[in-house]
């Protein structure tokens, strides 16, 4: 599915001198251009996503086939989340000094090269220092991708680009339920194949680096006009040929080759060949020009004109870290004590998973017609109340129709959360932003699986899932107090 294009309203060209680069990108239409960049940083997302989900079917096939403790379980869990703390903090610091393709590329090599090297652990002291080396790449890879992809986005469908973006989670957990189902449960090695499975991030790397765009607004930033030029106008050529209705992809032919330096060193020469796109492009494909959010960067994420922005991101973030990671690291686990067979358990957690898919396309929906403060309150409170419905279920219909409702609700609001970060924050901040953000959430990521064998000690799995709801409606609340920004261009 692509990201509608139908609520632009056409405006009168306007003299190219007059427009910065960003405002360009943010009249566009969505392009080929547009959707080759998101299939590429989706891809991305979902072996992060295949990762991510994979640990929690290596933990209960572990707990069968060597005996591990809960105990175990939670420090093979935490390790990983502590490493994402970490990326995450540290990802969004050199994306903003250094770029946010070379960060994400290097993210994947990261995490690729540990994962695979998981696959050959011989102890869970190994295993546990294995997964921390890949939580610093998956921390630090999903705010880079979204703040990449954010920059890019036309400003009247970002929201639903950045939701489409992270629909990308979907396939690659349910790629991972998959692996899990049918390779980590297939016997006592059976876990090894399925992280081997994890080197593919490393190769892919490459293409990403490659393969992909340099920020606008970044380059921009680092005074290299040239190359912002030579990509922007790139963006404007395929809308053009869009317009004319040609198959043609511009000269490169890829998302992110950029001609040699000095191609765009004229500017009168770039003046007249963006007139001469706005001129022949059809009336839908030059949009509105948006008005820009008009905070400032100065005293960083916690200045006076962006400290409740970050207190209030930073509460969703550690919340709804809280719930889902709890919830979903441990339902499988959770599912084999309550009598199902590890097979069963991963089969249920499919299915449960498979509602994901459903719940981002309703936020991308959403998003652009609710907003994302709205979007984002009514699908953390869906989840709050989904929670509840899981923890009281007590057969296998009512455990697979809350799961599903609880995926359902929960994706959806990673998707308008994962939108609206990069919108808070100007370019010289916006990575640092986003990935700080990222980064107190994954504490609360750490905590959930060591405090899921206790609350379930303390009341039964019904006290972990009203814990888990308790966590989403506060996250809730905390959403209502974020600026809506549909509509809006990003700060500069």
């Amino acid at each position: 599915m692509t990201p509608s294009t139908s609520s632009s309203v056409p405006a009168a060209p306007q003299a190219e001198h007059s427009l910065t680069r960003s405002q360009r990108l943010d009249r566009l239409p969505f392009t080929r251009k547009h959707g080759k960049l998101l299939g590429a940083s989706g891809i991305g997302w979902a072996l992060d996503a295949m990762d991510v989900g994979l640990i929690s079917f290596v933990i209960a096939a572990l707990s069968v086939h060597w005996g591990i403790s809960k105990g175990d379980g939670s420090l093979i869990a935490s390790a990983g989340f502590a490493g994402m703390a970490i990326g995450a903090s540290v990802g969004g610091l050199l994306a903003d000094r250094i770029g946010r393709r070379s960060v994400f590329a290097l993210t994947l090599l990261v995490y690729g090269l540990a994962t695979g090297g998981s696959a050959l652990a011989m102890g869970v002291g190994t295993l546990i220092v294995l997964r921390f080396v890949v939580g610093l790449g998956l921390g630090a890879e999903l705010p880079v991708a979204s703040t990449l992809m954010s920059e890019f986005a036309p400003a009247r469908i970002r929201g639903r680009v950045i939701v489409w973006l992270e629909a990308f989670w979907a396939l690659g957990w349910i790629l991972a339920a998959v692996i899990g189902t049918f390779v980590a449960a297939s016997g006592p090695t059976g876990w090894r194949w399925a992280l081997a499975v994890g080197l593919v991030p490393a190769a892919y790397s490459l293409v990403v680096r490659w393969g992909m765009p340099e920020s606008v607004r970044f380059l921009e930033q680092k005074g290299r006009h040239d190359e912002a030029e030579t990509i922007v106008r790139s963006f404007e050529e395929t809308a053009e040929q869009s317009a004319r209705g040609q198959t043609a992809d511009g000269p490169s032919g890829t998302v992110g080759a950029e001609p040699a330096p000095g191609a765009a060193r004229e500017a009168s020469e770039a003046s007249e060949a963006s007139e001469a796109t706005v001129r022949a492009a059809a009336p839908d494909a030059v949009g509105e020009i948006p008005q820009a959010d008009t905070v400032e960067s100065t005293g960083g994420i916690w200045s006076r004109a962006l400290r409740r922005r970050t207190a209030g991101l930073w509460a969703v973030w550690f919340c709804i870290n809280l719930a889902y990671y709890g919830a979903f690291i441990w339902i499988p686990t959770l599912l084999v004590e309550r009598g199902f067979t590890l097979t069963q358990s991963f089969t249920f957690t499919l299915i449960i998973t498979l509602a994901q898919i459903p719940g981002y396309a309703m936020a991308a929906w959403l998003i652009e017609v609710l907003g994302r403060r709205w979007t984002l309150t009514v699908f953390l409170t869906g989840s709050a109340l989904s929670a509840i419905g899981y923890g009281l279920a007590d057969s296998e219909a009512t455990i697979i129709a809350a799961g599903c409702a609880l995926s359902f609700f929960n994706l959806g609001a990673w998707g308008a959360l994962y939108a609206i970060g990069p919108e808070l924050y100007p370019t010289a901040v916006r990575g640092t932003g986003t990935g700080a953000a990222a980064a107190f959430g994954r504490i609360a990521s750490m905590l959930a699986p060591f405090l899921v064998p206790v609350l379930v000690v303390a009341g039964g799995q019904t006290l972990a899932f009203v814990c888990f709801a308790i966590a989403f409606a506060l996250a809730a609340a905390a959403a209502f107090t974020l600026p809506e920004q549909r509509g809006r261009a990003l700060a500069q």
